[in-house]
């Protein structure tokens, strides 16, 4: 049985660590080659262009190389993002120009880049990462929130304007996931054991959404099998967003 994703190129941004890399190694088992942009070096065998996605000539340089090196680009995993903490008072001007200048211009930035090469595919699918904090009031995540409100508004809006020129785009909508990000957030907690109990607490399946599960719902996307999903937001995130249950 031939993989899913036999003969197509696949960029993930963000693939050194934490779900990026998860999607990376997702992508790659079922066939895809991949190309990991990220400032740090992956360290795995994938192929890897150091790259800041807040710069917009990084981008075309990376983007270039990979068409060059791989020989086509088939899917986009916008994945890099930045943390921020705070209310809206929290965090100063320039803590939110480069939460922007990542989480959102960056996409936009891979996005620009990669559509010559996707529109010659015949198989094109662009997945960006979104967040419960798009669709969900979280207390202390102003900045973040905001960024990822914009992924979400952005995709729609990719995917009205690129679905005619053969390029299905989606984004997936983590609940709270179990990164080395969150796990920075623990360490730096008071009581990291009381905290992460909380965090998982909050979400109905009661504990942290898995890095592959994520990963799982991006390939679903990503999945020329799945022609019919289109501007879809998909959350991964044990219920959070949609369920309400009784205490037990």
């Amino acid at each position: 049985m031939t993989a899913r994703f036999e003969g197509r190129v696949a960029i993930v941004t963000g693939g050194a660590s934490g779900i990026g890399a998860a999607i990376a190694e997702c992508l790659a088992s079922e066939g895809a080659r991949v190309a990991v942009l990220d400032r740090e070096d992956p360290a795995n065998q994938h192929h890897w262009e150091a790259c800041d996605v807040a710069s917009s000539e990084q981008v075309e340089r990376a983007v270039t190389a990979v068409a060059s090196a791989l020989g086509r680009i088939d899917i986009v995993v916008n994945n890099a993002g930045i943390g921020a903490q705070g209310d809206v008072a929290g965090n100063p001007d320039e803590e939110w120009a480069r939460a922007w200048e990542v989480n959102v211009a960056g996409m936009a930035r891979v996005s620009r880049a990669a559509l010559p090469h996707l529109r010659e595919s015949d198989a094109a699918a662009i997945v960006n990462m979104a967040s419960i904090a798009a669709t969900a009031g979280i207390q202390q995540r102003a900045l973040y929130s905001a960024t990822k409100g914009a992924v979400l508004a952005l995709t729609r809006a990719m995917a009205a304007d690129h679905l005619q020129q053969g390029i299905r785009v989606n984004c997936v909508s983590p609940g709270t996931a179990d990164t080395p990000w969150i796990g920075r957030l623990l360490a730096q907690a008071p009581d990291p054991e009381a905290e992460r109990a909380a965090l998982e607490a909050r979400q109905p399946h009661g504990r942290l959404v898995a890095a592959a599960e994520v990963a799982q719902a991006v390939a679903y996307l990503a999945d020329p099998a799945n022609r019919s999903t289109v501007g879809v937001c998909l959350p991964v995130d044990g219920g959070m967003d949609a369920l309400r249950l009784r205490p037990r």
